[in-house]
């Protein structure tokens, strides 16, 4: 036995920030690293003395779905060949994890447990600012109806409607930009919950289903007139008349509708906002082998070099006068990334300063076959 090959592998496991459990042939509990001793606690002494029996106890906590248990993912690891994806439920959430099946030299089969460490930086910073967004819209609101009931109080007898309406009309527009702002919050709080809670996943497999794109493009420009897509305290204009879109009759995707509706109404939403009153927004969908390509193409103000990786992060935005001028959370870019990933799909922008930019992301082309397994 190789005893220094084993202390490097051993080195190499503490270095990693995920959690690993390698078990052998007979479920016993071979080797775990630093990162899970610290998820498990004092169950990891538990699995080095019962192995494997005692780890499937603990990953089946809370397990709700069809097939969700640890031997089950197990054996779809083994015959897949490929890693399978589980959660387990502990101390009030669900910690992604991964099984995977391997042989080593002598061909004796081991499994391999990957736990992934929750990170909730970016759910208690919306928490945070929904926090602060409530607290200040209850506020505001609160001095908005005191002031409407003295404005009509005081009004002169003689007041006419129209005066009576334009001094109350002010403060409802400063109630309807408290109300908006804090419904995107909500809206953004839910979107990552689903995600940072595993939860996501299942959703969009749930409603996974045909979309013939064209229809849905023309279907969605014309939702539009139905939301409120832009803060109510931006420059308001008839902004479907910049709206165009170019998407072949023959264009299908596997997709969920509820999801593709928002990503595309926050990425024509940016587009629309950060660039000039009076400059197009175009909707371009195009065959890419086993994908459909959909790109939102503007040109407006676009994003500086120094600040391109910000883009997909989470609250952060950049710091353009342009751009600040324009009221925004930072979130919603990094919650599409995310869906479209989901959806077995991928993001990705290329920008222009003063000249525009266009984001782009992929989804798969619908394939009848796949009808029985997402469905």
């Amino acid at each position: 036995m190789d005893f220094d090959a084993i202390l490097d592998s051993q080195l190499l496991l503490n270095g990693l920030g995920h959690g690993v459990l390698v078990f052998d042939e007979q479920g016993r509990l071979i080797t775990a690293n630093r990162a899970a001793e610290s998820i498990l606690g004092t169950d990891v002494r538990l699995i080095r003395s019962e192995g494997w029996t005692a780890a499937a106890v603990l990953f089946n906590s809370g397990q709700q779905e069809p097939g969700g248990g640890i031997d089950a993912v197990r054996q779809r690891a083994l015959r897949s060949g490929q890693p399978e994806r589980f959660r387990f439920y502990r101390a009030g959430e669900f910690i992604p994890c991964w099984v995977a099946v391997v042989q080593n030299k002598s061909a004796t089969t081991q499994t391999m447990v990957t736990l992934d460490s929750p990170d909730w930086l970016v759910v208690n910073d919306l928490i945070g600012r929904f926090r602060d967004q409530v607290h200040e819209a209850v506020e505001a609101t609160e001095g908005h109806i005191k002031l409407v009931n003295l404005s009509i109080n005081q009004l002169p007898p003689d007041a006419t409607v129209e005066q009576l309406s334009k001094r109350i009309g002010g403060f409802n527009r400063l109630i309807a930009t408290h109300m908006y702002r804090t419904g995107t919050l909500m809206e953004a709080l839910r979107r990552l919950q689903a995600l940072r809670t595993g939860r996501l996943a299942q959703l969009v497999q749930e409603r996974r289903r045909r979309i013939d794109l064209a229809d849905f493009i023309e279907d969605f420009i014309e939702s539009l007139d139905e939301m409120t897509l832009l803060d109510p305290e931006s420059e308001q204009h008839d902004f479907r008349s910049r709206l165009s879109y170019d998407v072949p009759d023959d264009l299908a995707i596997s997709a969920s509708t509820e999801h593709l509706s928002t990503i595309l109404r926050d990425l024509v939403r940016n587009a629309i906002m950060y660039s000039m009153r009076a400059a197009p927004v175009k909707i371009v969908a195009t065959r890419q082998h086993n994908s459909v390509q959909i790109d939102v193409i503007d040109e407006g103000y676009g994003v500086r070099p120094k600040e391109m990786d910000k883009v997909f992060q989470a609250f952060q935005r950049a710091r353009q006068p342009q751009i600040i001028a324009e009221f925004g959370h930072g979130i919603s870019l990094y919650l599409c990334k995310q869906e479209v990933e989901a959806m077995n799909g991928a993001m990705w922008y290329k920008t222009e300063v003063d000249a525009g930019s266009t984001f782009s992301f992929k989804l798969p082309v619908w394939q009848e076959s796949a009808s029985s397994r997402t469905t």
